[in-house]
């Protein structure tokens, strides 16, 4: 069992920035796979970055340039930084960690983000 807790989220202006952090539980987090996701009210939830064991990073096209995933193997720690929010970015946020050989993902728990104009 693999917990996921994730901290950071809070209310900002439109143009203003936030550091959400993901600790993991576990001692082989080197092998996971991390990602942020979000989920915003009324709507799906949707890969926001995504970071490989490797460090191999991915974006959505809609935070590329803004967003920045990275990760602390020695901490257990993936860090989402995000500047230059806009209120469109409101939503829960999310922490997934796949691990290898296990089909199915752990989540934590979300934090709230809420970018006001």
């Amino acid at each position: 069992q693999v917990q996921l807790v994730e901290s950071g989220g809070g209310l900002v202006q439109v143009g203003g920035s936030l550091r959400l952090s993901c600790v993991a539980s576990g001692s082989t987090f080197y092998l996971y796979n991390m990602g942020w996701y979000r989920q915003a009210s009324g709507k799906q939830r949707e890969l926001v970055a995504g970071i490989s064991s490797s460090g191999s990073t991915n974006y959505a096209d809609s935070v590329k340039g803004r967003f920045s995933i990275s990760r602390d193997n020695a901490k257990r720690a993936v860090y989402l930084e995000m500047n230059s929010l806009k209120a469109d970015d409101t939503a829960v946020y999310y922490c997934k960690a796949d691990l290898p050989f296990r089909p199915s993902p752990y989540w934590g728990q979300g934090t709230q983000v809420t970018v006001s104009s």
